[in-house]
């Protein structure tokens, strides 16, 4: 799924994922379509910054040979690729409220220290987390149960609901915007329960149903 999700990608886009992605092939991949990478290291393999290329403390880049075998590649196919790939390995430290800080590596084909220093790579990566908070609020804030016994009717049911998410993310950015407000400081939940609370507003008049829009903006961002 994701190698077939490669065709959407354009020459110099970045992919942040997890480390079940960063792996050799899937580095090369997109390497040969002109993106990057930006992932955690796997937990079967170790870094370790007394080898490679120093860029600074806990930052270096290092070759990875290319694996013996790799799965759903076939002999001569295995042969032709490249027998190592270029990458930066930076040690990060990831800091959560309430928790330990937590030392992590992260792997990048963004090579360039000066134009992409380790900070900056490190402050991409915590984005991630981000996409974890999103299917959350998808399968739990907006309580999505698929209920239905049809394939055909499963997608409508996941569908529904995807667009329903975006058309919340909408208004919460609207929100932001009018407020001068950072979007990702808004709660999913309290703006979701904030536009069930107006929802019976929208059958007012047109002028009352903007004057009702406006405050509905201003209790989202609050």
């Amino acid at each position: 799924m994701f190698r077939r999700l490669m065709g959407f990608f354009r020459p110099g886009d970045v992919v942040l994922s997890d480390r079940l992605y960063c792996t050799w092939r899937e580095l090369l991949d997109l390497q040969k379509r002109g993106d990057h990478a930006v992932s955690q290291l796997q937990v079967m393999r170790k870094a370790d910054f007394r080898k490679g290329k120093r860029l600074g403390k806990g930052d270096h880049i290092v070759q990875w040979p290319k694996p013996t075998t790799i799965r759903s590649v076939d002999w001569p196919t295995h042969r032709d690729l490249p027998d190592s790939i270029t990458v930066r390995e930076c040690r990060v430290i990831i800091g959560q409220a309430g928790f330990r800080n937590k030392e992590i590596v992260v792997v990048t084909t963004l090579l360039d220290p000066k134009e992409f220093p380790k900070e900056e790579v490190a402050a991409l990566y915590r984005v991630r987390w981000n996409a974890e908070l999103d299917l959350r609020s998808v399968k739990t804030t907006m309580q999505m149960e698929v209920r239905c016994k049809t394939s055909e009717l499963v997608r409508k049911e996941i569908w529904t609901h995807v667009l329903a998410y975006n058309l919340i993310r909408t208004v919460m950015a609207q929100a932001a915007s009018r407020h001068a407000l950072p979007p990702r400081t808004i709660s999913f939940k309290g703006a979701m329960q904030t536009l069930e609370a107006f929802q019976p507003l929208g059958a007012c008049c047109s002028q009352l149903r903007d004057q009702a829009y406006e405050r509905l903006l201003a209790y989202i961002a609050t």
